[in-house]
């Protein structure tokens, strides 16, 4: 049931649709007229309503995908396409405690925390200030903010914290860092290293395997909008392409007398 405060998606079409917050004496407009939010307060989601001008919207639930493409954001995001495989991977759900380095608009964290939330936890790292801000305000409209804990700090000054269940590497030189998340994490706990060039791949698998990772593996994911039409179904013409690479390792736990292991990645 939508109430006021309540986040909703207004629907128009696949290209034109907004994120708002409702507000009992606020009018919301847009090129098809305009509307009256206090008209959607006691209706359930998936409700119709009308705007000034006759034209048919709807009123939506907000999905993680819609809360991450309407987050406010300084910085490059890391897309749903490879959130949710970081999630899977990683096996983010309730109950975990997760380490984030480099929070930057807070997309990755935004997710991370519906995942663990209730019983878990996220603690993030972001050196830059402005970034921390913008993405406090994004946890706060998707009402995550109780389950993060932003660190407005570089992680290389040390990682407060022990026995994570998974961490997350969204920053531009991770292998400094890699030797500090080994000793943060829990034995066996996966991790992911996020990096947009090849020569940043190379480095951080080459430091994986040299600071106690194993299962070392580098993929890249790439989603096809399909529009479909009956008798003239095609793919989009127009596509995110490239973001980034995802490097997935997971931590092993070494003897005393063996600090370093040499490890290749998955073939």
């Amino acid at each position: 049931m939508i109430t006021e405060g309540s986040l909703v998606l207004l629907h128009f079409d696949v290209r034109r649709q907004w994120l708002i917050r409702i507000e009992k004496a606020r009018q919301f407009h847009t090129h098809k007229g305009f509307i009256a939010l206090a008209d959607l307060i006691g209706q359930p989601y998936g409700s119709e309503v009308k705007s000034s001008l006759g034209n048919t919207f709807w009123a939506l639930r907000p999905t993680t995908h819609d809360l991450i493409m309407h987050s406010v954001r300084k910085t490059q995001i890391m897309y749903p396409k490879d959130i949710g495989l970081v999630i899977l991977k990683l096996a983010l759900s309730s109950g975990l405690k997760v380490l984030e380095i480099g929070t930057g608009s807070g997309a990755m964290t935004l997710a991370a925390a519906l995942a663990v939330k209730p019983g878990g936890h996220v603690h993030t790292y972001e050196a830059r200030a402005e970034f921390a801000e913008i993405a406090e305000r994004n946890l706060r409209r998707a009402a995550v903010r109780e389950y993060v804990t932003i660190h407005n700090a570089d992680a290389a000054g040390g990682i407060e914290g022990s026995d994570f269940d998974a961490a997350i590497m969204d920053v531009g030189n991770p292998w400094p860092l890699i030797p500090l998340v080994h000793r943060a994490l829990a034995g066996g706990a996966p991790v992911v290293s996020f990096s947009p060039t090849f020569n940043q791949v190379e480095k951080t698998t080459v430091a994986f395997g040299q600071d106690g990772f194993v299962n070392i593996q580098t993929v890249e994911c790439f989603i096809r909008e399909i529009r479909a039409d009956v008798g003239k179904t095609r793919p989009a013409t127009i596509m995110v392409g490239h973001t980034g690479y995802m490097t997935f390792a997971q931590k092993a736990v070494l003897p005393a007398s063996a600090p370093t292991i040499n490890n290749k990645p998955n073939p």
